[in-house]
């Protein structure tokens, strides 16, 4: 089916495309890679009057790293996330989740800030980055402010960005020493959204103690879930399966599913526990040094 008729705009700058969000506020939309709101369109799921293009805004695509934050541009590409080096070396939960998002069309075109920002509960990255406490730069009429990824989901395909605002960056807390993270994710099949899908982010002393922890999950309620009592309950904690087996139970008990052809919610919840404790092993095991 083809989309409705619409308007198509391509400004230069940021501010320019703030200003033309704010315009039209409530009917535009911005475009950048376009693999969801596209379909979206074609299906009449989506009918903006207004499409704003940023793609042909310079300095939006970039992955760098400062003493602070790894540092996304909202229009970087999913596979260029993917490819880094920092990434795979220091962010191995963003170039886990990157690797499984849908095919390689779909990554070598669709963007980090879109993937994030789309507010789709069964989206890869926004799980990631609950877990590693990111926050997000967000510009609008009245100037740039900062959101924390945790409360930035507010139901199905509702975020807090505002009608005639725009994400721009992506902020990752850059790990200290001991930190492990991991992302992943059980699929009917290869490029399928996510029946149940954990990130998990731990940080251990010398001794393998935890010192503190984040998990996220997808696809298993309204939005992403910050699984906040299972992340808190491993703080201070020695690493055993049995403190695996409780925090997975924890997050299980955080998960919120509907039913679908993926699954009835008795078995999505036992698949979090059970893929929960899955990827708190293997971030467990990155920030002990294995690989």
């Amino acid at each position: 089916m083809y989309p409705p008729n619409f308007e198509y705009y391509v400004p230069s700058t940021v501010e320019e495309a703030v200003g033309l969000l704010d315009q039209h506020q409530g009917d535009a939309k911005i475009l950048a890679g376009g693999q969801s709101l596209i379909a979206m369109m074609k299906l009449r799921l989506a009918q903006p009057a207004i499409l704003v293009d940023i793609n042909r805004i310079p300095n939006l695509a970039y992955v760098r790293e400062d003493d602070k934050f790894l540092r996304i541009g909202a229009t970087t590409r999913t596979a260029e996330l993917s490819r880094s080096t920092i990434v795979q070396a220091r962010y191995p939960i963003l170039s886990d989740a990157g690797r499984e998002i849908a095919d390689p069309i779909v990554r070598n075109r669709g963007t980090v800030g879109g993937n994030v920002s789309h507010g789709d509960p069964g989206n890869d990255l926004p799980a990631c980055l609950l877990a590693m406490g990111a926050e997000f730069e967000i510009h609008g009429p009245k100037g740039i402010r900062t959101l924390p990824a945790r409360g930035f989901y507010q139901d199905t395909f509702v975020t807090s960005v505002a009608t005639n605002e725009m994400m721009t960056e992506i902020r990752v807390p850059r790990p200290g020493a001991g930190t492990g993270s991991a992302y992943s994710k059980m699929e009917r099949k290869v490029g399928d959204f996510a029946t149940v899908g954990v990130g998990a982010r731990v940080v251990v002393d010398s001794s393998g103690k935890i010192l503190n922890a984040g998990i996220g999950l997808t696809n298993v309620g309204p939005t992403a879930i910050y699984a906040t009592a299972a992340s808190d309950f491993l703080a201070g904690k020695t690493d055993s399966d049995a403190v695996l087996a409780q925090a997975a139970v924890l997050a299980r008990d955080a998960s919120a599913p509907s039913p679908d052809n993926r699954g009835p919610v008795d078995f999505k919840k036992d698949m979090v526990r059970i893929w929960t404790r899955r990827t708190l092993r293997k971030a467990l095991d990155r920030a002990k040094g294995g690989k």
